[in-house]
């Protein structure tokens, strides 16, 4: 059961990798992102079984750090959106130097 949920864990953050590296588009790239924090923790979650409680606990402080990512990245992706009119990423210049 251990190596089918990291199997699972290791094909959702491949997933995500692939998504962030191919798409352009800003909104998937941060549902790829999530995707990946995901896959963190449900490795977490599987190996909390065999190691210990300890990465359950982690599972909450990521989650925690997602929600932060979720909202403050949709709030700067909107911002461009009303600016740019779009949100494919390889408009944006604004945080260029």
């Amino acid at each position: 059961m251990l190596t089918r949920s990291l199997v699972l864990s290791a094909i959702l953050f491949g997933l995500g990798v692939a998504g962030v590296v191919v798409r352009r588009n800003a909104i998937i790239l941060f549902m790829c992102i999530e995707l990946m924090l995901n896959a963190v923790n449900l490795a977490f979650v599987a190996l909390s079984r065999a190691a210990g409680i300890e990465g359950q606990i982690f599972v909450f402080f990521v989650m925690t750090v997602a929600a932060a990512e979720a909202a403050v990245g949709l709030a700067i992706i909107i911002s461009i959106f009303r600016h740019a009119e779009t949100v494919d990423m390889k408009n944006f210049n604004l945080l260029r130097w």
